[in-house]
């Protein structure tokens, strides 16, 4: 069985997919930009910016479904440009206490509404961190 998540206090989804979908005790949560929720632009600043307001994103995407960020065990970081690595890693770091999950990231050619950085999640909700 499977459950639409959804909350405004993240961004709506800006086509035709949930912000997550729960089946069984896995989240999978649609890769989130640096988006404001309430205003649907683009937080002031640079990737470092966007980094933080995606994960506040994929934070607020986990608590609607009654997960935190010590239930992700894998997630995807796409990058506008890879030279951003560094900076998205910085702020990605500090998201987590220890015990970092299992993580992909990889440069595309463009991102939804430009975007410089896009993350997506798995967790579930057994992960014992």
């Amino acid at each position: 069985m499977k459950r639409v998540i959804a909350t405004p206090e993240a961004p709506a989804a800006i086509g035709p997919y949930s912000q997550a979908i729960q089946a069984g005790n896995l989240l999978f949560v649609s890769g989130q930009l640096g988006l404001d929720p309430a205003t649907g632009t683009w937080v002031e600043g640079g990737v470092k910016e966007q980094t933080a307001q995606a994960f506040k994103n994929v934070r607020a995407i986990l608590s609607a479904a009654g997960y935190t960020l010590r239930n992700i065990v894998k997630t995807t970081v796409f990058l506008s440009d890879m030279a951003d690595f560094a900076a998205v890693n910085e702020v990605y770091a500090a998201q987590f206490d220890s015990d970092f999950p299992a993580r992909s990231a990889v440069a595309v050619r463009t991102l939804p509404k430009n975007g410089l950085v896009e993350i997506e999640v798995i967790a579930i909700s057994q992960c014992k961190n």
